[in-house]
């Protein structure tokens, strides 16, 4: 009889939990059973992989401090956007998102109770809330629409509405349909009943909004109300950060220094956003600031261990201050922890690199220079900006420059040399074979000296006879000295042996070796012997006029080449000014002096009008009838060179008809005299394109490549070198096909 009773009793319960289940039934038990099932499993579980998936797009997300901070921490492919029906494989987003969307369906499909016309599932509007914002990292933007809009049209009463109504505007905003965002959240902030939370997050996505449409005034105005409550202090320290960067490119500085000095002083929020406030501030630095203070706050930042994943950025700031200073070299060794502390930041390795190039190439260290562009240009980033193609044609210029200095260096030392007495001769090298012995004495001992303290084992200083070895020291290949000593005694015995089998019976080897000793050690003697003998050298100087003349020839070329080069590349103009000043001073080419006080009255219009002026005088006194003259005089002249025969304009047409007529050796020949007369007019790039052209014709492709590249190198910002770069680009887009 209990068993029965047990058996009804149970079979209650049962009937209780399957009538409650019931999902066409509007009851008290189904309402509330559908609502909890719905609550604490359906939806608990989806808003864990929701919100598991949210952390990780935070966490992975990379933020380029350098530029403004989109306000919301989400990279989109914009690109690759779906239509409704169309499935896009991306392996990107993290799978808790898909698997918060399913949650979110299985709750509507099973849970939902729409009874009426009425839905009696209070959980359902929060079931549509999270499949949206699923869908919307998901970047399917036009199905998270369609659930944000069914939420709000049916559940109009739902304490979600206003969150749902900010969601849906997000996602206008994502689909470049601002003005129905801005209506949306206009009438979200209309509304009284609205939570500290909710005007937060609406006033943040108003801010998106307007930074879509460049309302630059109203993205502030909104981004400050978005920081009235703090209620998310990531996202708020986030706007707060970008109200910063706003304030910086108008030139508000200071009040671009307030925001981020009030984001460092703030503790709750992420690191990430004290450190670069700090980092910020540091590069709003003028000289009204004082650089103690702020290298100083610089200091203390990289002495916090908590901060090591940022001492590539605050010292590269700290190089940058310095610079601003006046004080260069103590920049480098900043620039240069900067690069030894990077290792996951591309970008800011290759800004220490570039300042690092920049630095040495002001000190005319051109190798050392192009060696810190060259580690820019094998950094995996963007290649196609302006920045890396201005560096790009900056070291291949620096090719140009590294050779002409090395000839001037070379080339005027031999002619100091060839200028001094006999016995100034003798004298100079004297010194520097002594200089020679000092050094080669001090590697020497140096050698010595590594050797006496490498390894454990030490020689017994007390006299106490043969190696003194410490405990840790009595294994023989531990011991420097000993290994060194054997090594020394085998080759003494043996001479150098290859490794190979069956060594010590090997006549051939004995034999290879032998001679082999015996030739470096008669090489290495000869050298000694010619490194420390004065007529070696002597003997060396050059005497014969031609050679003489030769090498002044190469030198003032270089001195003038290296002048049109920074000049007309680098824009640094002084030192270009210093070298075609040492051009004129050196017995210069007749044909070459006009256009050098031509350069030179160009250059010093930079920074020195007084002998601007000076050159310019020489050229219309002295020269009134040369075309430089006439252009000093009245600019808009050269318009009617070509009228002249003997203009470049007229010769330079003569020499395209002949191009046109086939005469390639001839309109070479045109270009190449027109090179030289007309050096450094600015028809100089229509000749060299030109030539481009007749090499084509004359040498074939490697030749034209290389005079393109030329042209593109040496006259940038040009319509010559635009239209050099696109004939290279055609020739590479049919190599592809």
């Amino acid at each position: 009889m209990k068993n029965v009773k047990n058996y009804f009793f149970y079979l209650t319960i049962l009937l209780i939990v399957v009538i409650g289940c019931s999902t066409k039934k509007d009851t008290f038990i189904s309402r509330n059973t559908n609502a909890m099932a719905t609550k604490y499993n359906v939806l608990y579980n989806g808003n864990i992989a929701f919100d598991a998936a949210k952390k990780q797009i935070d966490d992975t997300y990379e933020d380029n401090f350098w530029e403004r901070l989109p306000i919301e921490p989400l990279k989109i492919e914009e690109d690759i956007i779906p239509m409704p029906g169309q499935s896009v494989n991306r392996n990107k987003e993290p799978e808790g998102f898909e698997k918060a969307e399913e949650k979110a369906v299985k709750a509507i499909q099973k849970h939902s109770m729409v009874i009426d016309n009425f839905e009696k599932n209070k959980q359902i509007d929060e079931a549509y809330l999270l499949l949206g914002k699923s869908r919307y990292y998901l970047q399917r933007y036009i199905p998270a629409l369609e659930a944000f809009t069914f939420g709000l049209e049916n559940y109009p009463n739902a304490n979600l509405y206003n969150e749902t109504r900010i969601w849906k505007a997000k996602t206008h905003i994502r689909l470049q349909n601002e003005e129905l965002a801005i209506e949306t959240l206009d009438l979200v902030l209309k509304n009284i009943e609205i939570s500290n939370e909710e005007y937060e997050k609406a006033n943040t996505a108003m801010a998106m909004a307007y930074t879509k449409m460049d309302s630059t005034h109203l993205v502030i105005d909104y981004l400050k109300k978005s920081t009235y409550y703090f209620t998310d202090q990531a996202q708020s320290a986030r706007n707060l950060f970008i109200l910063g960067q706003i304030y910086r490119e108008q030139s508000k500085i200071d009040s671009s220094n307030m925001v981020f000095e009030t984001l460092t002083a703030m503790k709750k929020i992420p690191r990430k956003y004290t450190i670069h406030a700090s980092l910020e501030r540091a590069k709003n630095y003028t000289a009204s600031d004082s650089a103690t203070v702020v290298m100083y706050t610089l200091l203390d930042l990289i002495d916090d261990r908590d901060n090591r994943e940022y001492l590539d950025e605050l010292y590269y700031q700290l190089g940058l201050i310095a610079i601003k200073n006046n004080n260069a070299e103590i920049s480098i060794p900043y620039f240069e922890n900067s690069v030894s502390y990077n290792e996951s930041k591309p970008f800011q390795k290759s800004l220490s690199y570039e300042k690092l190039g920049d630095l040495y190439f002001d000190k005319t260290n051109f190798n050392i220079a192009g060696s810190y562009y060259d580690s820019v240009l094998q950094i995996p980033i963007n290649q196609n900006t302006k920045r890396i193609r201005k560096i790009i044609r900056k070291r291949e210029s620096l090719n140009d420059v590294i050779l002409y200095e090395n000839i001037v260096k070379r080339n005027d030392s031999i002619l100091t040399i060839v200028a001094m007495t006999p016995e100034d001769q003798i004298s100079y090298f004297q010194k520097h074979i002594e200089e020679l012995k000092i050094k080669e004495e001090e590697e020497k001992i140096k050698m010595e000296n590594a050797t006496l303290n490498a390894g454990i084992g030490q020689f017994d200083i007390n006299n106490t006879g043969g190696l003194q070895n410490n405990k840790a020291s009595t294994f023989y290949f531990y011991n420097t000295p000993l290994v060194g000593s054997g090594k020394q005694q085998f080759k003494n015995r043996f001479g150098n042996r290859p490794l190979t089998d069956n060594w010590i019976v090997s006549a051939l080897s004995n034999s290879l070796n032998a001679n082999l000793n015996v030739s470096n050690t008669t090489t290495s003697t000869t050298n000694n012997e010619q490194k420390y003998d004065v007529n070696y050298y002597i003997d060396k100087i050059p005497n014969n006029k031609n050679k003489l003349d030769s090498i002044v020839y190469q030198r003032n070329d270089a001195y003038y080449n290296l002048g049109l080069i920074y000049k007309e590349q680098f824009k640094e103009f002084e030192m270009a000014a210093t070298d075609f000043e040492l051009f004129l001073k050196n017995n210069p080419s007749p044909n070459l002096i006009l256009p050098t006080k031509y350069h030179l009255y160009k250059t010093y219009a930079n920074f020195n009008t007084a002998l601007s002026n000076k050159y310019r005088d020489e050229i219309v006194n002295d020269y009134p009838e040369s075309r430089y003259a006439e252009i000093i005089k009245n600019p808009n002249s050269i318009l009617n060179f070509g009228k002249d025969e003997e203009s470049p304009e007229y010769i330079y047409k003569g020499a395209y008809v002949c191009f046109e007529e086939n005469d390639y050796d001839y309109a070479l020949s045109t270009v190449n005299d027109a090179l030289k007369k007309f050096k450094g007019l600015e028809i100089e790039a229509k000749f060299e394109l030109l030539k481009a052209f007749l090499l084509l014709k004359t040498e074939g492709e490697k030749a034209f490549i290389d005079k393109l590249n030329f042209v593109i190198i040496n006259y940038p910002n040009t319509v010559e070198s635009d239209h050099a770069k696109s004939v290279i680009e055609k020739m590479k887009s049919k190599l592809k096909k």
